[in-house]
């Protein structure tokens, strides 16, 4: 078995302590931090690196480059290691010390760029030094790439179907491949599953890996007619509930968990009996210990 090997097949987790604050709903979200990398974005990313390959596009001695928030990049430093390529990533250079660390680990080469322009500046510049020197690099284009949304629809979305008996999908967008690859999935499956975008409730915001839609770049991959309904999530909300999943689940899970699980939470109120509602653990929390959230009150 290669580490590649081990991407997928993640379980489905009963969220019952939460759920107790609203009787005859199951909430449930896929451990995605099982990945061997520690995300979801290594569903993607490998999807994306074998497509790549496939298509005589990813050779050897070229770079995988890219632009990324933290996960995809940690993703493809992990599979470019194992694979034989380097990796240079260009990333917003308020990322956290966890991250720098995991990909320094890995080998990988980071350009940082202005913190203040968010993950649309480095998806520019990493756009940008591709266009400028397309024999050298490899470059997937994680927003644009429909291979990262064709990884849920073939492998998230199948499991939670074979999981769950799902009527509700829950999910924040970065790139979008996972609610646009999951959400297709189930509705081709049973068009009455409602599929539920989370989004945070301002421009500026802390709930990493996350996009705000309505001030920033769209993804190309985003499939907006598969959207039902959108839940606005503070980021204030999202940490606590990162907080509570931590206190009184046991799982140590990061920011964007925190607020798809929050987004579940404020559907199950309102949601029928006997609903099962579905949502994504993203990451783990060992990529946040520096952030000072933890230290708050639940």
């Amino acid at each position: 078995m290669r580490i590649l090997d081990m991407v997928g097949d993640t379980p489905l987790l009963r969220l019952d302590k939460i759920a107790a604050e609203v009787p005859g709903i199951v909430l449930s979200a896929k451990a995605e931090f099982c990945n061997p990398s520690g995300s979801v974005k290594d569903r993607a990313a490998k999807a994306m690196l074998l497509d790549g390959m496939q298509k005589g596009l990813l050779k050897k001695g070229k770079i995988i480059l890219d632009a990324t928030s933290g996960n995809t990049g940690v993703a493809y430093a992990m599979m470019g290691a194992a694979l034989g390529h380097a990796v240079t990533l260009y990333m917003p250079a308020n990322a956290n010390a966890e991250r720098k660390r995991m990909l320094g680990g890995y080998g990988a080469h980071i350009v940082y760029t202005d913190p203040l322009e968010s993950s649309d500046g480095a998806y520019l510049a990493a756009r940008a030094a591709a266009a400028a020197d397309p024999g050298v690099y490899f470059y997937p284009d994680q927003y644009n790439n429909k291979a990262n949304a064709l990884a849920h629809y073939d492998g998230t979305g199948a499991e939670i179907l074979r999981q769950s008996r799902i009527t509700h999908f829950v999910a924040c967008m970065g790139t979008s491949g996972t609610f646009t690859g999951v959400a297709g999935r189930l509705k081709a499956h049973d068009s009455a599953i409602r599929a539920i975008a989370v989004q945070p409730d301002s421009p500026l915001h802390g709930i990493e890996g996350t996009k705000h839609m309505q001030s920033t770049i769209r993804p190309g991959i985003l499939d907006e007619s598969l959207i039902d309904d959108v839940i606005a999530v503070s980021t204030e909300e999202a940490c606590a509930m990162t907080r509570r999943l931590a206190r009184e689940e046991g799982l140590l899970v990061g920011i964007s968990s925190g607020a798809n699980v929050q987004a579940a939470l404020k559907l199950a109120r309102k949601a029928p009996r006997h609903s099962e509602i579905v949502t994504i653990l993203c990451d783990t929390g060992t990529r946040y210990l520096s952030d000072s959230f933890w230290e708050a009150e639940t």
